[in-house]
Order: structure tokens, then sequence, then C-alpha cells
């Protein structure tokens, strides 16, 4: 992350979540703010000549896995809605819209991310005409550096009360044990009936020769913006320290799983590649 700039990967993928809704169909995630959020320009651009953006090696399996996760996120949380809870909170919220497209009664959301790319968030916000919600609230914080549980404290949320959480995009480019210390916060937080939709890397050394190539295609293009890859995880071994934490059921999609259930019998060819997971944890 460099100092007082926004994250080059959370501009990144806004502009994917929004060559989504103009590249494929069916949707996997639909975003009807996403072109808005990338500016005027930026998206009369994408819409003129989408491809252009998304020419790079991986760029096409990368849009569908940010597509999913946040799918997968959304129904997660429509889940938790319907089971009374009334707490969300975006960790490393980038462009995510959510708290702009929905208005569910006596529902507070809390956006919580870097400073910069915060304060650049809301000047496109402001930009495209989007009003911030009363119901949300912005908590700025530096994962690597202070504590999430005192910040989301102090921004009002009811630590006695469930809530649900999502953490897309974020993990990868943090040390393993800032990312064990978010999950043990999150999981002395969400309550019963709350929860956590999280995604993760599996290690490269898991991966064939061909994949390992690919995966360093794109490892490259991430250190070069400044924000490379560091944590990478084994799947069973997560789901049991998740476990431990105090999680009651984890439910861990890989590439097979995710294939399988969102991008079967497309016309287009859209699938996701070979490292990303999406978890949902719940609470006991």
């Amino acid at each position: 992350m460099n100092t007082g700039q926004p994250s080059r990967t959370a501009v990144r993928v806004a502009l994917r979540r929004a060559a989504h809704q103009i590249l494929d169909r069916p949707l996997v995630f639909e975003d009807p703010l996403a072109l808005r959020m990338i500016g005027r320009e930026v998206a009369a651009a994408l819409e003129q000549n989408p491809a252009r953006f998304e020419s790079q090696l991986g760029s096409a399996t990368l849009r569908a896995f940010l597509a999913v996760r946040s799918r997968i996120a959304e129904d997660a949380l429509a889940k938790a809605i319907a089971n009374g809870v009334r707490q969300y909170v975006v960790l490393g919220a980038g462009m995510d819209t959510y708290a702009y497209r929905h208005a569910v009664p006596g529902l507070r959301v809390f956006e919580v991310d870097y400073p910069s790319t915060q304060d650049w968030k809301r000047m496109r916000l402001k930009e495209s005409g989007l009003v911030e919600p009363d119901s949300l609230t912005f908590v700025p914080v530096d994962f690597e550096h202070q504590s999430l549980g005192d910040a989301l404290a102090g921004a009002g949320l009811a630590t006695g009360e469930p809530a649900f959480f999502s953490w897309l995009g974020v993990t990868p480019y943090l040390t393993k044990a800032s990312v064990w210390a978010t999950l043990t916060i999150v999981a002395g937080l969400v309550q019963a009936g709350g929860g956590i939709t999280f995604d993760y890397a599996v290690p490269p050394a898991s991966l064939n020769f061909f994949q390992r190539a690919r995966f360093a295609v794109l490892a490259q293009r991430v250190a070069s913006a400044g924000e490379p890859f560091q944590a990478f995880f084994e799947p069973g071994a997560l789901k049991e320290k998740l476990i431990g934490l105090g999680f009651a059921e984890v439910r861990d999609r890989g590439p097979d799983a995710l294939n399988r259930k969102y991008f079967a019998n497309r016309t287009d060819g859209l699938a996701v590649g070979e490292m990303g997971h999406v978890v949902t944890a719940w609470s006991k």
C-alpha cells in the first residue's frame, strides 16, 4: 500500500467489476452502480471498448473470481439478515456498492478500509452523485498497524449483537499473522447467527507447472503495483483453525465447486482459475 494513495488493487477490482456488467452474460454478480464508481471517462471508454481493459493473461478468470466472491458474500449476508442480523461489516471495502444498492430496514453497514482508499472512494461517490446513506459508517483502519476491534467499537458497532462480515480481496496481501489476528477478532464479534465470507489463495507449490506460470505473471503484476502477495493457506488447515476460533460451520468453495455451481453450461467459457477459494464461516 502506498501512503496517501488509494489501493491500486482496489482500483483494478472496481474496473473488473464494471467490466463484468458489460462483457459477461449471464451475470454472476449484478451491480448496477459499478460503472458509476469508476468515473465517467473510464466508464465511457470501457463501454466503447471493454476488451481493451481486459486483454491481459488471466483477465477473464480473475474477473470471474471477483464476481463470484461478491455473489457468495451477498447471498450469505441475505441469509444472515433473514435470521435477524442487522449489522454488516465490509472489511477492505474498496469500491463495494452494497450500502448504496440496498436499503434493509434497521441494517447498519460499516465500511472498513485503508484511509487513503476510503478517501478516494468518497470522492468517487460525490462525483457520481451517490448519496452516503445514514445507515453507513466509514471506518478508516490500517490492518497492519491498528486494532480492528477498537476501531469498530469506536465507530458504533454493537459488540453484543450479531454481525456479518465480508472480507474480499485482502488476505493475500497481508501477513499470515495479520490475517489470523483479524479473524480472531471477527470470531469474537460475530455473535450467534453471525458469520464471515472471505477469500484466500492456496500455496503456489500446490499448483502444476502451467498453473504456477500463470500465477507468477499475476504475482509480478501486483508486486509491481506495490501490493505483493504474502499469505497462502491450505484448505484443510484453514478450516480446522477456523473451527478452533469458535466458528461452528465452515463452507469452503474451491475452483471446482465454484465452476460447477456458478459457471456451468455457459456459452462464453467464463470460469474461475486454480488458486482462489471462498469461505463462509458461521458462528455457533
